[in-house]
């Protein structure tokens, strides 16, 4: 089976532009953000820490905290998710080939699973582009619903997420993986265009 990884962080396009291009290429689209709360249910479940112990905070534990240690607990908990995504993708049976997308996809983490750089790329968003996007989504007030200060949360979550997005395209230099950074200056089209090219595609 052809699978093709879009990585990086959130608010970046990479949601929308595997779903333009599983739909030009007849490919299966795997979204791993679905299935994030069960993912983190069978982590805590099997006693990985970081699973365990996000599971039982509330809205103000977590978005009242340093950003940098949300950065390194989010990394902690994609790693420790990895075998559920990736037995979920083991198990997606298709004529074609698999597009899948998100955060959850760090380079260390492909490396390690052998996939290669043609395989690969991540998407991440300037801060500015990040945070304009994020203000424009209807979600954001359900998921700080709960916390005190509710701008102090949502700036954490943002510089949370901007140095995610460093981190990203710190291990794709290491790990020789393609990262494409989103100021917003192409529109969906052509980042699918420059995807597709990257994969291969005709």
């Amino acid at each position: 089976m052809n699978i093709y990884y879009i990585g990086g962080s959130p608010c970046a396009g990479k949601s929308s532009v595997a779903e333009i291009l599983s739909k030009k290429h007849d490919l299966y689209n795997f979204k791993t953000d679905d299935f994030l709360d069960r993912y983190m249910q069978a982590g805590a479940r099997k006693g990985y820490p970081v699973c365990r112990k996000t599971a039982g905070m509330s809205a103000e534990q977590i978005w009242m905290r340093e950003p940098l240690l949300q950065c390194r607990e989010e990394f902690d908990i994609y790693r420790e998710i990895f075998e559920f995504v990736a037995a979920d993708l083991d198990r997606i049976e298709w004529k074609g080939g698999i597009i899948t997308e998100g955060a959850a996809y760090l380079p260390e983490l492909m490396k390690k699973s052998g996939v290669p750089g043609s395989r690969y790329i991540s998407i991440t968003p300037t801060k500015e582009f990040q945070v304009t996007h994020y203000r424009k989504r209807d979600f954001v007030p359900l998921v700080l619903e709960g916390c005190s200060d509710k701008e102090a949360a949502f700036l954490n979550w943002m510089d949370r997420d901007a140095l995610f997005a460093q981190e990203v395209r710190r291990q794709c230099h290491k790990e020789n993986y393609v990262s494409v950074i989103n100021d917003g200056n192409m529109d969906l089209d052509e980042l699918a265009g420059l995807i597709a090219v990257h994969f291969g595609f005709k």
